[in-house]
């Protein structure tokens, strides 16, 4: 399925500091087509170098967040280079999210299904729905989820990745808060709401300390403990001397209001 003439695939606007990235592809419930997956790699790669903008959130038009891969568009050929660059374009804009100095939050309304979750998963933080569902499903259609299982395992851990992973079936909003694949979860009509309360909140968190952070967290989860604790040190040890953490230790010594980053 493709959009109507002129409508493109994805949407942004941004209210603030925070850039939202909509999916736009509702008449075939946002799924993965390749030009999706490269409207949102060509995005994020403007993001990286967008300066102002200090959260971006990611949104979906219609009844699902995304089922995933666009199927149509992969029954199209049985090529397997052509399957292999869908897939390594895909997994390539998958981690230009977590290479994004900004933090990226997903906003699921609904159904998040197979590469749908595996973007939910990709992000760095997820509010959902008191009424969504997620799967990795592929294996109801003959397919097991391979690429959606790096991040979707990395989220909850192995037990519950291939419980998914095998049986296909969907878990709800609050089973995957309570497993880690979505931070938070909000009532439907609450939801907007509390994803820009957060994206707002976090915006106004000093940019620099933000980036590093992000990319250091990422890099000592990919550690052993000792490893990751002297990375970590060191990190720690240099973010201390930067001028957002000298004025923000000052304001809390000697109590003074605290600082406005935003300008920052």
């Amino acid at each position: 399925m493709t959009n109507a003439p002129n409508e493109p695939v994805l949407l942004r606007r941004d209210e603030g500091r925070v850039a939202i990235l909509t999916l736009n592809r509702p008449h075939a419930l946002n799924a993965l087509s390749g030009e999706l997956i490269d409207a949102l790699q060509a995005e994020f790669d403007r993001l990286a170098q967008d300066k102002e903008i200090r959260c971006v959130v990611i949104e979906a038009k219609g009844r699902a967040f995304s089922t995933g891969h666009d199927l149509r568009e992969v029954a199209s050929s049985r090529d397997y280079g052509f399957h292999h660059d869908l897939l390594t374009r895909c997994s390539a804009m998958m981690m230009s999210i977590r290479r994004l100095p900004q933090p990226v939050i997903a906003k699921v309304q609904t159904i998040a299904t197979a590469a749908g979750c595996q973007l939910v998963a990709a992000c760095d933080l997820a509010v959902a729905s008191s009424e969504a569902t997620f799967a990795t499903s592929g294996i109801n259609n003959g397919l097991f989820c391979g690429t959606p299982s790096v991040p979707v395992g990395r989220n909850v851990g192995s037990k519950r990745a291939l419980d998914m992973l095998f049986t296909g079936q969907s878990i709800d909003a609050a089973t995957a808060l309570r497993d880690g694949l979505v931070s938070r979860i909000a009532p439907p009509d609450k939801l907007d709401q509390e994803t820009m309360a957060l994206a707002d909140h976090i915006a106004a968190q000093p940019p620099q300390q933000i980036a590093s952070g992000k990319a250091m967290f990422h890099q000592h989860m990919e550690m052993d403990l000792a490893q990751a604790y002297a990375f970590a040190t060191e990190f720690m040890a240099g973010a201390v001397q930067r001028e957002d953490a000298q004025a923000g230790i000052d304001a809390f010594v000697n109590k003074k209001p605290k600082p406005d980053w935003t300008g920052r």
